[in-house]
């Protein structure tokens, strides 16, 4: 036994001490099973896994309400999964870039580019205020944080929905695909500089431009700097003799660019966005392994990914509710969320297009508005009341999305079969 492992041991036996990473491995194991079979019961009734690790995680917090099981409670505020559901949000935005062009982000069209302006600023704005009506304690940083929460469209969710029914091809599809990565980017952008106002504890209009200027310096410096320093980058390490480094090389990437993001004063989740954006399979081509990039990452997507969602489940305290004004804050922030992507409509050019379906494809917030609540929390500015009202938002705008899209289409197709007639 080497000598690290040895002294551990020896103590274990003499004094009955335990190696302290053994409650952090049965903390794993509960939430990954939790998260696995939350997504199988919600895959099974036509709704995304998201939800279902978000659920299970929601189960798991709040066991103690009705059965007086407290065993779950520690994982809230154990700091080694506080880790673990960190690297999952980085490798999860990384991912979403990897599924993301740069040229597929120019040529969406202008429908695409002004339903996703739209879509950030209106529920942004209604977001916003929904804050300074029912929290007017709370500081402007968290009606801000807020804001920007409703801003964000989970693109994972809508295109999942829309492959599921066939009709990823439909014009109105390619829209609101190509609208929820745009409004992912703004979100990312919103995220940045808020977060940045927050940390600098003032806001003033040098400040904004500031941050707004580091933030679009840092996207343009990874896409027009990134390819080129990597096929380099790639040349050298590609000649090691060694297995996994195409895959080693793609997360030290994606790590490394997350950390110049938190160094400048931004999330790190940008950092890992644009590592996404910036690694193409034709920049990794030296490599010997045929497998795509997008599969060799995939599990650790699968391994801390459901770590981050029944984390944010878990953080959920069902007792606020007993409050009924934190009832009254999740209905408001639940109907300006979905009021406020259904201004979207406005921004679609071309006549004869369901804009109704456009409007619910961008309702759902995943993933993306679970993301922007977390950090608000981490920054201090979301309490647990604001956090819980996010969360119930985040789950009902992904519950309704789906059948909701099935309705719309149908609804538009018996419309068109009509006007045929």
């Amino acid at each position: 036994m080497i000598a690290w492992a040895a002294a551990p041991a020896a103590a274990g036996q003499a004094g009955g001490h335990h190696d302290p990473v053994a409650p952090v491995l049965l903390g794993v194991v509960v939430i990954l099973m939790a998260a696995k079979l939350g997504a199988s019961l919600c895959e099974r009734i036509g709704q995304p896994a998201v939800l279902g690790e978000l659920l299970g995680g929601v189960l798991l917090g709040n066991l103690h309400l009705v059965s007086g099981v407290e065993f779950f409670l520690p994982f809230r505020d154990d700091p080694f999964l506080d880790i673990f559901a960190r690297v999952g949000v980085i490798v999860l935005l990384f991912e979403v870039g990897l599924h993301t062009r740069v040229k597929d982000l120019m040529s969406v069209g202008p429908s695409s580019t002004l339903v996703a302006a739209i879509g950030v600023a209106v529920p942004m704005g209604l977001g916003f205020l929904v804050g300074e009506w029912l929290l007017p304690e709370a500081s402007t940083n968290a009606h801000l944080f807020l804001g920007a929460t409703l801003a964000a469209t989970s693109v994972g969710i809508t295109a999942r929905v829309l492959k599921d029914l066939g009709r990823l091809e439909r014009r109105e599809s390619r829209i609101v695909l190509g609208a929820a990565v745009i409004d992912d980017v703004l979100g990312l952008i919103i995220l940045a500089v808020v977060s940045g106002i927050v940390t600098a504890g003032t806001i003033t209009f040098s400040e904004v431009a500031r941050i707004s200027l580091v933030s679009l310096a840092f996207f343009a410096g990874a896409i027009l700097a990134g390819p080129a320093f990597m096929r380099t980058f790639v040349s050298y390490v590609a000649r090691l003799p060694v297995q996994g480094m195409k895959t080693i090389t793609a997360l030290s990437f994606c790590f490394f660019l997350a950390w110049l993001a938190d160094v400048i004063g931004l999330a790190p989740i940008v950092g890992a966005f644009a590592a996404g954006l910036v690694l193409e399979e034709s920049t990794m081509e030296r490599f010997s392994a045929q497998r795509p990039l997008r599969e060799l990452i995939e599990p650790f997507v699968t391994l801390f990914v459901p770590i981050f969602f029944v984390l944010m489940g878990l953080q959920v305290k069902l007792e606020t509710f007993a409050d009924p004004s934190v009832l009254g804050l999740a209905s408001a922030i639940t109907a300006a969320a979905i009021l406020g992507k259904q201004a979207c409509s406005l921004g679609v050019l071309e006549r004869g297009l369901d804009r109704i379906t456009i409007g619910v494809g961008m309702i759902p917030r995943g993933e993306v508005g679970l993301i922007f609540a977390s950090i608000g929390r981490g920054l201090g500015v979301v309490d647990d009341t604001l956090f819980t009202a996010t969360v119930i938002m985040v789950i009902v705008t992904t519950f309704m999305t789906p059948p909701l899209l099935k309705l719309t289409m149908a609804a538009h197709d018996r419309r068109k079969k009509k006007a045929r007639r």
